[in-house]
């Protein structure tokens, strides 16, 4: 019964998400009935659900919202803003009910009991007695609620349905609240007593229903089983008028089709089961790699040949692995539209989320952290960049401001933007905040991009004073350490009255990686493949013709490169010819000097420790199939550091695309060997 409680728990949270969902859709189009109908099935789902388990005190309070939803289906309620808003805030409370049944909280009582009374002024209706589980709920009133057509059906349940904790009956008593219901009990399937499994249901039933009440109604009383049972739902003949009742109506050919037990399409699995088996492919690669090079070192045919059909199952199952563990963004996505309502309401600002990309997927660990970096974007985005309808009005904008969520892919990563198009960033004002702070020098030499980045720093905020929703300084911090913590890189972009762009590079994963394998002296480094764009080779030839300079003529183009050994401060004999590694990186292309390129690699990353979590240049370690240890190297970040400890000295600042300022923070040896001497001091634990 726990695993049977821990399923219900996980399935009734994500129908109140697709509740929350649905009541925003619908406070946007007040007269879409699917919207009604979402909404209406997820409540009843739940309501359900929850007495079934015994909960009711959650099965009663959503009673009286599905009640309320009913008659919006019916007709006799219409859709208003306070509708909407008394549900979201019902919603929030059914949440607290259902993790006080999780035992993780406790639910406020007396704001259950306003919200419910709200429900019933607004209704205005009584509120009805919730019905107990074990309760025969009284006949409905059908005054008002259409002509009555009758609808014979057909229901037997899987044998397993008892042990999966659904009484039968409970559903035929609910069948009873939408009109006249004629059972006929169907005991063909039972088997002689020595046959007799005690768990089982062999029973099915025919019934005659006569309801005002259509199709999807019927259907919705068995929501929770229809998958694994056999359900018929057909038009009957109507019934002879009774004196002083209309005639019954038939309806022209609604029909459900008989639905047997079928195997499910999807199975739900424990994320701990998911990182256990990513664990253990990543685990199989290793070993898979020390295969691979004992067989090539024993020279055997039948070895080598057993060796590439391990190598070749092990990427299959690394790749089917993986993308078990990737999700749509969807989700995510979504619920950030209740937080841009309530925001909406709480600063008197009007404001639309719009969403692309929400099929994007992404590594599952990625997303889980994800959560916290958006949340803060959208509410810097709400307080400071959205402006008041009436000050968009006076700008010549509309009064509804605009939040853009978006994602796509990029390589091995993902892209995920937060625009607006609120008043944008005043470069003049952060810096000027900044140097009130004491964050910079008020000399200090900025270009655009670098100001921007200042509101990235710990304790920055350019709100005068703390509310709610923003002012202590702490959230574009937290956006910082969560991005860089999932080893990926922020960019800002804006324009004065035309919004800000916040984009997020994040890696699709952090388990296995694509790599290419380098040498430099005895050491071995990974640099993820996704970056990578050729391999070129280096002569002395090339550097005597650069005069010194880090800089490679590569088909006409002069690309700066960095040497590993030099920035590491390895003493190592340089060779007669080296090979650069051309990456891509967020300010341009860069080459990475290194003695051998070894060849492609599956990388399973591996975290350093708390030893090494302040290097930054470093994502992460691997396991070689010889069994020593190469960093992988995180490309990003390194021609980053490279950067701005080359602007520090010089006073000024790379242009993020200038091919012209990337080229002079290389342009003397002397002056890069000291940058590297600099990061290796940041690199020493």
């Amino acid at each position: 019964m726990d695993a049977f409680q821990a399923g219900f728990f996980e399935e009734a949270r994500e129908l109140l998400a697709e509740l929350e969902l649905a009541l925003l859709e619908l406070d946007e189009k007040r007269d879409d009935p699917e919207l009604v109908g979402r909404a209406f099935r997820a409540l009843h789902t739940i309501k359900g659900s929850g007495a079934m388990f015994g909960l009711d005190e959650l099965a009663g309070f959503t009673h009286h919202l599905e009640t309320a939803f009913d008659r919006v289906r019916n007709g006799q309620l219409a859709v208003t803003s306070g509708l909407t808003n008394l549900a979201l805030a019902a919603s929030d409370q059914i949440k607290a009910l259902l993790e006080q049944a999780a035992g993780r909280g406790v639910a406020d009582q007396a704001r259950g009991a306003e919200i419910l009374a709200r429900v019933g002024e607004l209704t205005g209706a009584e509120q009805p007695t919730p019905p107990q589980p074990d309760s025969v709920p009284p006949p409905p009133e059908r005054a008002g609620r259409g002509e009555i057509r009758l609808w014979r059906i057909r229901f037997r349940p899987a044998a397993e349905v008892l042990v999966n904790g659904v009484n039968p009956l409970l559903l035929l008593d609910e069948l009873r609240q939408l009109g006249d219901l004629q059972v006929t009990a169907d005991l063909s399937a039972i088997p002689p007593l020595r046959a007799i499994v005690p768990e089982h249901c062999y029973l099915a039933w025919d019934m005659t229903l006569a309801t005002p009440a259509g199709r999807d109604a019927i259907r919705d009383v068995f929501i929770f089983v229809e998958d694994n049972s056999e359900l018929a739902i057909e038009t009957a003949v109507a019934p002879k008028p009774e004196a002083g009742r209309a005639p019954v109506a038939p309806p022209a050919s609604e029909n459900t089709p008989v639905r047997g037990a079928q195997p499910a399409a999807s199975i739900r699995v424990a994320a701990a089961k998911l990182d256990q088996l990513v664990n253990l492919v990543g685990e199989l690669v290793t070993v898979q790699a020390r295969l691979s090079e004992a067989a090539a070192r024993s020279n055997d045919p039948g070895i080598l040949d057993i060796a590439e059909l391990v190598e070749r199952l092990t990427g299959e199952l690394r790749e089917n692995s993986m993308s078990i563990r990737m999700l749509p963004l969807r989700a995510t996505f979504e619920r950030f539209r209740r937080l841009v309502h309530d925001l909406g309401v709480d600063l008197g600002k009007d404001v639309e989320l719009t969403v692309e990309g929400a099929d994007t997927e992404l590594d599952k660990t990625v997303i889980d952290q994800l959560n916290d970096p958006l949340v803060h974007l959208i509410r810097n985005s709400m307080d400071h960049g959205i402006e008041t309808p009436e000050a968009r009005r006076a700008a010549g904008k509309r009064p509804t401001a605009r939040i853009h969520l978006s994602a796509l892919h990029s390589g091995a990563n993902v892209l995920i933007r937060v625009s607006d198009d609120g008043r944008g960033l005043d470069a003049e004002a952060v810096r000027a905040r900044a140097v009130e702070q004491g964050l910079i020098d008020s000399g200090a030499r900025l270009s655009e991009q670098e100001i921007f980045s200042l509101i990235l720093a710990p304790g920055f905020s350019t709100a005068r004073e703390v509310t709610d929703v923003s002012g202590r300084g702490v959230g574009m911090d937290v956006v910082r350490r969560s991005v860089e913590a999932l080893h990926g890189s922020i960019e800002l972009n804006s324009r004065p009255s035309q919004g800000l762009t916040v984009t997020l590079r994040l890696p699709l994963t952090l388990a296995i990686i694509d790599g290419l394998l380098v040498r430099v002296g005895a050491t071995s480094f990974v640099v993820p493949l996704a970056n990578s764009l050729e391999c070129v080779e280096l002569t002395r030839e090339d550097i005597q013709a650069a005069h010194g300079n880090h800089l490679a003529n590569v088909r006409g183009e002069l690309i700066p490169y960095i040497r590993l050994s030099e920035y590491f401060e390895m003493d190592t004999a340089r060779p007669d010819r080296e090979q650069i590694m051309v990456v891509e990186t967020e300010h341009g292309l860069y080459g990475f000097a290194v003695d051998q390129v070894l060849g492609d690699h599956q990388t399973v990353i591996k975290n350093l420790g708390r030893l090494c979590r302040n290097v930054q240049v470093v994502s992460g370690a691997t396991i070689l199939g010889d069994g020593t240890v190469a960093l992988i190297l995180d490309p990003h970040r390194l021609v980053h550091n490279v950067i701005q400890t080359a602007s520090e000295r010089s006073g000024s600042l790379p242009g993020a695309d200038g091919r012209r300022n990337r080229e002079q923070h290389f342009h003397s040896k002397g002056q890069q060997d000291q940058c590297y001497a600099k990061q290796m001091e940041k690199l020493r634990p």
